[in-house]
């Protein structure tokens, strides 16, 4: 008698539980792949929707039935025309759906205006969090509209260039309950729009007003919201010490202070800061303060509970790790790029106390030998991420101290270590977990040491081999077996890369970002092999790849209909091909067409005609500019695309 499948002992409510531990879309996929029960509960369990094509939205509604999160961001041709057929599309028996929204993503979507932003409105009417950053023609009438969302609770306007004051004074009339909000780079914003934010939003918890234009007064204002837990200033050039005195006399909630790039403020000031918030658990200052004072490092006695430090770029000493070391006990994250004084015994010295760090920043301290890796290997056993970009004192022994020691690292930046060689990286693929190797600019590995990586760290995702020339061919054959799970990959000026190791390549399936600039050795043929085997491609940079003929970019044109950025410039195509990839790339938005010596002013006319209402980024050479009609132009503009006349 014929045993019964283990899955039919398998409940609706255990395979629920078992896809809710599936944090990695790898895996997910593998889950729902695998029979029509598990598509099914993975259907019922999801509840968050990146959508690709805007026209598949119907479908999908109708398949997600517990949905609460729609990201729109990557979407072409959201505007104010399209929205309206978009909605009407959603069938009459899903209206609930949309109640049931409660995060939308929007960010990009530069089409988009009153019109549009109204009607999103009035259709997602119970939503809590919104996302329409790097909108760049967002105003205060945009702003107006989504002032009607009485329950919105987080709202990201970054880079919303016609923001003002009369735009965040309706928001935070009809919005009261923000409990987070980000005016990152909304250069229209004053000290009145903050003011009225602090007596209106009692509720806020997180508010990021970095690079504006505001003055100390603001953190006056600021001073006064009670809830605040997390305050982001970065580049705030006319805020000055008496803003900090302010911070220091109000926010009894804060745990994190960011005042980066803030060239106006002195060490002494945030004293005031430190004494009055105790309770700190992260404190970013980089680039702020020429020298970090020893006299000021004695105030970290009171931050017990101080998890994350940032003080890139400035000068510091032996003594001050020390008292750091000896203070910070719990600190997992520190941040010393570029620091002027960094030497093996600052380091030996902060290790020692600091036992708990994770996340470690030494990039250029140049000073560095293999006994500070040696200190930090022996000390922080779960270190997770450590750059160390331009530490060229650096030899293969510190990566052997890694390998034995540092099971759990997941990132490591080594670009432009010099000292790093084949033997090296044999040792550090012992470290199984890594996820983010960085290589660009070491000379001295080749496709031997690469081959260890692709048999130990299988779950590599981001591969950096940027002008390694020792790195060919049998390199990327070692990947294509043994990293199933890349997915960014950057190989430009790796000359020794041929037609091969694009074939290899074409083995990645999940490979979605490429960058291959100057590789003299790839023709059509290759970008065909990789074209076909690599459909999620999203981005891809072929930048002075002078030897692809037009046959790879049919092909491209063909099988790799998910690209959104793509770079082709110095590539000898022709006016057909620009026009059959630019028709037949119905996702891509973002376009570099610089030094196409082949097609002509009215073979870009047409390519660009084919792909206006989508482009959301252009870069052209000057010269097209008075070439180009201007209808053409102007309805790419008024689409919301950005052109940059290189």
């Amino acid at each position: 008698m014929e045993r019964p499948s283990i899955l039919t002992l398998l409940t609706d409510d255990l395979l629920l539980k078992i896809i809710s531990l599936l944090t990695d879309d790898f895996d997910r996929k593998s889950f729902r792949s695998t029979c029509k029960v598990f598509h099914w509960v993975d259907s019922l369990h999801r509840t968050h929707l990146r959508v690709l094509r805007p026209e598949f939205l119907s479908t999908l509604v109708a398949k997600f039935p517990s949905l609460d999160s729609l990201d729109l961001s990557v979407c072409p041709r959201i505007d104010d025309g399209t929205i309206p057929l978009l909605l009407s599309s959603i069938p009459s028996g899903s209206s609930s759906w949309a109640g049931n929204i409660k995060r939308l993503n929007l960010s990009r979507c530069t089409g988009l205006r009153f019109p549009g932003v109204q009607m999103v409105v009035g259709f997602f009417v119970n939503l809590e969090t919104v996302d329409v950053s790097y909108c760049c023609g967002f105003g205060d009438r945009e702003a107006a509209a989504l002032s009607c969302l009485a329950g919105l609770r987080e709202l990201n306007f970054d880079k919303c260039l016609c923001v003002t004051d009369v735009g965040l004074a309706k928001i935070v009339v009809g919005c009261p309950n923000l409990e987070s909000l980000s005016l990152k780079w909304c250069f229209e914003v004053t000290d009145i729009g903050i003011e009225l934010l602090s007596k209106k939003c009692t509720e806020l918890k997180h508010l990021d007003i970095s690079y504006l234009k505001v003055t100390s007064e603001s953190l006056h204002a600021v001073g006064r919201m009670e809830r605040l837990e997390v305050l982001e200033m970065v580049g705030c050039g006319l805020v000055n010490d008496m803003g900090l005195h302010y911070l220091g006399k109000g926010c009894p909630s804060l745990q994190v202070l960011d005042i980066s790039r803030c060239d106006k403020l002195s060490s002494s000031a945030l004293v005031s800061v430190i004494k009055a918030h105790s309770g700190l658990l992260q404190l970013h200052a980089s680039y702020s303060f020429f020298e970090i004072p020893v006299t000021f490092l004695y105030q970290f006695k009171d931050l017990k509970k101080l998890r994350s430090l940032r003080i890139d770029g400035a000068r510091v000493s032996d003594t001050s790790f020390q008292i750091i070391g000896a203070n910070c006990k719990v600190l997992v994250e520190i941040g010393m790029g570029k620091c002027r004084g960094v030497s093996d015994t600052c380091i030996i010295q902060l290790v020692s106390g600091c036992v708990n760090l994770k996340v470690f920043n030494l990039t250029c301290c140049s000073d560095l030998t293999d006994s500070a890796i040696r200190a930090i290997a022996e000390s922080c056993r779960d270190l997770s991420c450590l750059k160390l970009e331009c530490c060229n004192l650096l030899s293969q022994k510190s990566l052997e101290y890694l390998g034995s020691h540092c099971v759990l690292l997941e990132e490591i930046d080594l670009t432009d270590c010099s000292g790093i060689n084949d033997i090296g990286l044999k040792y550090l693929s012992k470290c199984s977990e890594l996820i983010c190797l960085k290589l660009g600019l070491c000379t001295n590995i080749s496709n031997k040491g690469l081959s260890y990586f692709a048999s130990n760290c299988p779950n590599i995702r981001e591969l950096d081999l940027y002008r390694c020339l020792g790195i060919g061919d049998d390199g990327l054959a070692s990947l294509s077996v043994g990293c199933k799970k890349l997915k960014k990959l950057i190989l430009s000026y790796c000359s020794a890369v041929t037609d091969r190791g694009m074939e290899c390549l074409g083995y990645l399936e999940e490979l979605s970002d490429l960058e291959l600039r100057g590789l003299p050795n790839i023709t059509g043929t290759g970008l065909r092999a990789l074209a076909a085997g690599c459909r999620r491609l999203s981005e891809l940079d072929l930048k002075h790849c002078e030897n692809i003929d037009d046959s790879g970019f049919w092909a491209l044109a063909y099988y790799s209909r998910n690209l959104q950025q793509i770079n082709l410039s110095g590539c000898q195509i022709s006016d057909v091909s620009l026009c059959m990839l630019m028709g037949n790339l119905t996702r891509l938005q973002d376009a570099k067409l610089v030094d196409l010596i082949n097609v002509t002013a009215n073979g870009f006319e047409l390519a660009l005609r084919a792909c206006c209402v989508r482009l959301k980024k252009l870069k052209l050479l000057a010269s097209l500019r008075r070439q180009l009609s201007r209808e053409t132009v102007e309805t790419l503009k008024a689409r919301g695309c950005k052109i940059r006349w290189d």
